[in-house]
């Protein structure tokens, strides 16, 4: 029985035989200040005190980023990709990547998203606020991992990892989709833009917003909503995951809420 364990939200889907996966909150690690824990979750076992902010860009203290990083290594198989994001829609095939160190001085692989075929080849997506969306076509052996912002996602990041996935063998009808916590509806207030960027590519994406009656020419957002349609419109069904507010819900770690803050992970490997 462990005498220390991490607070884990873990998907509720049909495929753990094949894939283990996972996302992080903000609990369970070494830093503070406010990249710390906040109020302590009720947990089985003993938790660290200390925040587990994973992102090594956000102006922590690299030495706890690095003991944070390897606290959560430690229930992996490997060392996962760590990618540097940036709000774009590029895939990259992990396997063709050399296995990087968990050190915050190591260079990163520049995408928001990657696949991989190989077992023991973690992937992993930093978050605080966008949605971060975990994939597995069981039968295949592939997984995928995207980091949707708004931008990312009306752009496209989630339809380019299918069709990374499918390049590697993957099924649309096969594939199961887990969407961990993001921003909600209730909090994520956005411009007329965001509404507009992706009504202009899909008329019917603009359902996915409510006007704020307060507020003239702003909207509320629903990022679960927008990813569920667009995986829908290429052939996958199988959507799970939400409805946690990041902003909303102390666990996590929120950009929107705090400015400067940690990042959570979302961690998916082939057994």
């Amino acid at each position: 029985m462990p005498t220390e364990s991490l607070p884990l939200l873990r998907p509720d889907w049909p495929v753990d035989a094949v894939a283990g996966a996972f996302m992080t909150t903000r609990h369970g690690g070494f830093s503070s200040g406010c990249y710390g824990a906040g109020p302590a979750p009720a947990a089985a076992h003993p938790v660290r005190a200390g925040g587990l902010n994973l992102g090594d860009h956000v102006g922590d203290d690299a030495a706890l980023v690095a003991r944070n990083r390897a606290a959560v290594v430690a229930l992996l198989p490997a060392e996962p990709l760590w990618l540097e994001q940036v709000h774009g829609v590029t895939v990259v095939d992990a396997d063709a990547q050399p296995p990087r160190s968990a050190s915050p001085d190591a260079a990163a692989v520049t995408a928001d998203a990657a696949v991989s075929s190989q077992a023991a080849r973690p992937l992993v997506i930093m978050t605080a606020d966008c949605l971060p969306v975990l994939f597995v076509d069981a039968q295949a052996g592939v997984i995928g991992a995207a980091h949707a912002g708004w931008r990312g996602l009306a752009a496209g990041v989630l339809e380019n990892t299918v069709a990374a996935m499918q390049g590697k063998g993957a099924q649309t009808p096969r594939i199961h989709v887990w969407l961990g916590a993001a921003i909600g509806p209730q909090a994520f207030e956005t411009g007329a833009e965001v509404r507009d960027a992706f009504a202009a590519i899909h008329a019917a994406d603009a359902a996915a917003f409510q006007p704020v009656a307060t507020r003239p020419g702003k909207w509320m957002g629903n990022l679960y909503q927008l990813a569920r349609w667009r995986l829908q419109r290429i052939g996958v069904e199988q959507v799970g995951g939400g409805p946690w507010c990041t902003v909303q819900d102390r666990r996590f770690y929120s950009y929107r809420r705090d400015g400067v803050t940690g990042r959570m992970g979302s961690f998916i490997w082939l057994r």
